[in-house]
C-alpha cells in the first residue's frame, strides 16, 4: 500500500467523531449501485487519468443537477481507487455536519502515527475547528507518511454530496482547506467532490487560486452519451425484470425503451426510479410500464414524470372512500420521512406517530421504488434520493397535487409528538 504503519502502536481513536456509514463500503450503503459496465467510460477514464496525472490540479469538481448520477460516479471511482490501493478516503454520509466530514480521511493507516500524537497532545481535538482538525489530522499527517517509491503516491480522497453539509459555513470552510493540497508532499493528494451547482459552492470554487481544481459539468455532457448509457441502464435492468417474471422475451420493445430514454435525459434518477417501480414485487410489469408512458407527451415536469406513476397506482388501488383517509396517512407517515432531519425506523416511527408499526409497514410496502426500507424495523427507513422530498413538499405544488406534503405543518406536529413523549 501507499501508506505505512507500525501496527505494534497502538492507537486511540475512539476521540474522532466518526461519521457513521460515511464510507463508500459501509453497510448503510452497500446496496446503493455503481455504475454499469460500459456506461460512464469517458468519465471514469477522465477520473482516473487526471488522478494518476502528476501535474493536474489537485481537485476535482464533479458538479450536476440533481439525478444525473453524481453519487453513483463516486461510489464507482471509490471502488476502483480502493482496488488500485490509492483512496486516502471516501465520504458519502447524506446531511452531515462539516466538522464530521475529517475523522473518515484521517482513519487511514499511514496517518495514524501522526494521528495518535496529535490526539495525545489535544484530548479536546475532535471538539476544535474544522480548520485545526483538517491541520492537524489530515496535512500534518499526511506530510509525514513514510514515502515507499521513488515516485510520488497518490492518495484520493472522495467526498461526495458537499451541498449536502447542513451549513453553508461549513462547506465554505472545507473548500478553503481543500485549497491547501495543492502542494502536499511528499503525498500526491487527491480529491474528488461531488455536489449540486449551488451558488455558494460555485462562488466557493471561484475563490480558490488558479490552478486549484479542474470542474466537469454532468447535465453538460453530450446528449449521445447519456442517452447511450441510460438505454443501457434500461436494458439490464428491464431484462432482469422479464427473466424474473417469465415475460415474454419480445418485452420492452425497442420503441418502448427508446421513449423511456427520451423521458429519462439527463437524469439517472428518473430511471433508477422507473425500473424499481417497473419491478415492484407483487405488481404488473408490463401495466406499470405503459402507465410511465402515459407520461412521455403530457406537460408535467420530469419530477412529475419521475413521481406521480408511483404515487397514483397506489391510490388507484384504494377504494373510492378510502383515498381521502389514504392520503392523510401518507402524508403523516411519508411526509414526517421526508422532513426529519435524521432518518428513523419504522419502530421509532410507530411511537413517534402514535400509529400503529403494521400500518406504517404496510404504508411503506409500496413504496420501495421511491424509499429504502430495510427489512429489520430498528434499522432506518431512507430516502433513495433527496428529489422525492423535494417533490413532495414544493410549495409551488400546494392545491395543484393531493400528495403534497406541507413540511410546516408536519415539523409542528412532530414537535407536538415530540413533546408528548418527553
Amino acid at each position: 500500500r501507499v501508506l505505512v504503519v507500525d501496527i505494534s502502536q497502538k492507537l486511540d481513536l475512539t476521540k474522532l467523531p466518526i461519521a457513521t456509514g460515511a464510507s463508500f463500503d459501509s453497510y448503510t450503503d452497500e446496496h446503493n449501485a455503481q455504475c454499469l459496465p460500459n456506461t460512464r467510460t469517458e468519465l471514469l477514464k477522465t477520473i482516473t487519468e487526471w488522478a494518476n496525472n502528476k501535474d493536474a490540479k489537485p481537485i476535482f469538481w464533479l458538479c450536476g443537477m440533481a439525478g444525473t448520477g453524481k453519487s453513483t460516479i463516486a461510489r464507482t471511482v471509490a471502488q476502483s481507487f480502493d482496488e488500485a490501493g490509492q483512496l486516502g478516503a471516501s465520504f458519502f454520509k447524506k446531511k452531515a455536519r462539516g466538522s464530521a466530514v475529517t475523522p473518515p480521511v484521517a482513519r487511514q493507516p499511514g496517518m495514524l502515527p501522526a494521528i495518535w500524537k496529535a490526539l495525545d497532545d489535544d484530548s479536546t481535538l475532535a471538539q476544535k475547528t474544522l480548520k485545526d482538525q483538517f491541520e492537524k489530522l489530515i496535512l500534518q499527517p499526511l506530510s509525514g507518511v513514510q514515502q515507499t517509491h521513488s515516485t510520488t503516491p497518490t492518495c484520493v480522497v472522495v467526498i461526495d454530496a458537499l451541498d449536502e453539509c447542513e451549513r453553508e459555513e461549513d462547506i465554505r470552510a472545507i473548500l478553503q482547506l481543500l485549497t491547501r493540497t495543492k502542494d502536499m508532499q511528499p503525498v500526491s493528494l487527491r480529491v474528488l467532490v461531488t455536489s449540486r451547482p449551488e451558488l455558494h459552492i460555485r462562488l466557493g470554487f471561484k475563490r480558490m487560486p488558479n490552478g486549484t481544481y479542474q470542474d466537469l459539468v454532468l447535465h453538460e455532457v453530450a446528449k449521445n452519451t447519456i442517452e447511450h448509457d441510460i438505454r443501457l441502464f434500461y436494458e439490464h435492468e428491464l431484462s432482469v425484470i422479464c427473466q424474473a417474471r417469465m415475460l415474454s422475451p419480445d418485452w420492452p420493445t425497442v420503441d418502448q425503451i427508446q421513449a423511456l430514454v427520451d423521458l429519462a435525459v439527463p437524469l439517472f434518477i428518473f430511471a433508477a426510479t422507473v425500473c424499481r417501480y417497473i419491478g415492484t414485487k407483487g405488481g404488473h410489469p408490463e401495466g406499470y410500464l405503459n402507465k410511465v408512458l402515459q407520461y412521455q407527451k403530457s406537460t408535467f415536469s420530469q419530477l412529475d414524470r419521475m413521481y406521480l406513476p408511483v404515487l397514483e397506482q397506489l391510490l388507484v388501488e384504494q377504494e373510492e372512500d378510502e383515498k381521502e383517509a389514504w392520503l392523510h396517512a401518507f402524508q403523516k407517515v411519508v411526509g414526517s420521512i421526508v422532513v426529519l432531519e435524521s432518518p428513523l425506523s419504522i419502530t421509532s416511527l410507530a411511537r413517534l406517530l402514535q400509529v400503529p408499526q403494521k400500518e406504517i409497514e404496510c404504508r411503506l410496502d409500496a413504496l420501495h421504488s421511491v424509499l429504502s426500507v430495510p427489512n429489520s424495523k430498528d434499522v432506518p427507513v431512507r430516502l433513495l434520493h433527496l428529489s422525492f422530498r423535494e417533490f413532495l413538499v414544493d410549495r409551488q405544488r400546494q392545491g395543484k397535487s393531493q400528495f403534497w406534503v406541507d413540511a410546516r405543518d408536519t415539523h409542528k406536529n412532530l414537535t407536538s409528538s415530540c413533546l408528548e413523549l418527553m
